[in-house]
């Protein structure tokens, strides 16, 4: 049996890829982090409990290239799959990748670079997001962000126009050694949250203007399947991450208010949207969550006319849907834009 070894070389970055029920689709991924051309990574992939092939093909892997590393553990989630991946990890950048997801053979090296260029704590590309069963690109994102590289510290408004996946970004290590944790992980918008105690401490973040990821959308993401009892969790949530934004960095609360707007107040809403019997009701409650505990998402310094004048167009989209939400048009936007993705395909990423 061939095998492939690290050798001594300081890993650069490590790559955490947490797996359940993905026994169709890993094999794919892995080979994609195989082949990168950055040499110096490792992979290391956590079997959350998959109840399917998952392990054998995962030690399969392990045993034909040293650069991977299997964890096995029972299921607790994606949340505590990715904590023990850090622990694990050794490299000096840490990353995310989902199984079902394919990578391009230069994004570790690609990221890396403009890295150590940029002196960046966080470095984002570009995707596609593609339809799992289908192949068909439904959109390509983050590839004409307004700049090549920003201080979140001075401008934390530009990270509204940012996606807030784990998967097209890698981390300075100390982001995740030293992120502070919340004691219930929600059942829907983790991710967001998870890369919101991570932005909190982060300054300066480069972009890779290209689409290095084919993102898979599944039907059974859960993305698609958000359920009216995973509501208490995900308003409990998110006051904890705004908890530890008042402690930590106080500064950045205006900009959270924007964020919980945007994921809370937008993207939420949307995927409640087929509630139709509760939707009415379910609007009503979280407005009044975003009015009591996020007030700043009405007059937001970043989501304003002044502020998209001056940074080149940046959160336009935000300040249009807000104009929406404030004069109670919300639910006639809603129809209009499940019109148009029904209709036309056209997806508009907000």
């Amino acid at each position: 049996m061939l095998m492939i070894h690290a050798g001594s070389a300081e890993i650069k970055i490590s790559i955490i890829v947490p797996c359940y029920k993905v026994e169709k689709y890993v094999r794919r991924a892995l080979d994609a982090l195989l082949a990168q051309t950055l040499e110096e990574i490792e992979i290391i992939c956590i079997n959350d409990g998959s109840p399917d092939n998952c392990l054998q093909i995962l030690k399969e892997y392990e045993d034909k290239d040293s650069r991977i590393l299997v964890i096995d553990k029972p299921n607790e989630g994606v949340w505590k799959a990715r904590l023990d991946g850090i622990r694990h990890s050794s490299g000096e950048y840490i990353g995310f990748a989902d199984p079902d997801d394919c990578v391009r053979n230069d994004f570790a090296e690609k990221l890396y670079r403009a890295a150590k260029g940029e002196n960046a704590d966080i470095v984002c590309c570009g995707f596609d997001r593609v339809d799992c069963e289908t192949g068909r690109v439904f959109s390509r994102e983050m590839t004409k962000f307004c700049c090549e590289s920003f201080d979140l510290s001075r401008d934390p408004g530009l990270m509204l126009e940012v996606n807030a996946a784990l998967w097209n970004k890698i981390f300075r290590r100390k982001l995740l050694t030293n992120m502070k944790q919340i004691p219930e992980i929600p059942g829907a918008l983790d991710d967001m949250m998870f890369a919101q105690l991570l932005y909190i401490h982060a300054r300066h973040i480069a972009f890779v203007k290209e689409s290095l990821i084919r993102y898979s959308v599944r039907s059974d993401s859960i993305i698609s399947t958000i359920r009216p009892a995973l509501l208490p969790g995900i308003y409990r949530a998110m006051l904890d991450v705004r908890r530890i934004y008042e402690k930590d960095n106080p500064a950045m609360l205006d900009y959270l208010d924007g964020i919980a707007f945007l994921h809370l107040g937008i993207s939420l809403m949307y995927r409640m949207a087929g509630e139709r019997t509760e939707f009415d009701r379910i609007l009503q409650k979280n407005t009044h969550y975003l009015n009591r505990h996020f007030p700043n998402w009405k007059r937001n310094p970043y989501i304003s006319l002044s502020y998209t004048i001056r940074h080149r167009g940046a959160n336009r989209k935000l300040l249009l849907i807000r104009l929406f939400y404030q004069m109670h048009l919300f639910k006639g936007f809603l129809a209009v834009y499940r019109f148009m993705i029904d209709r036309f395909g056209i997806d508009i990423k907000w």
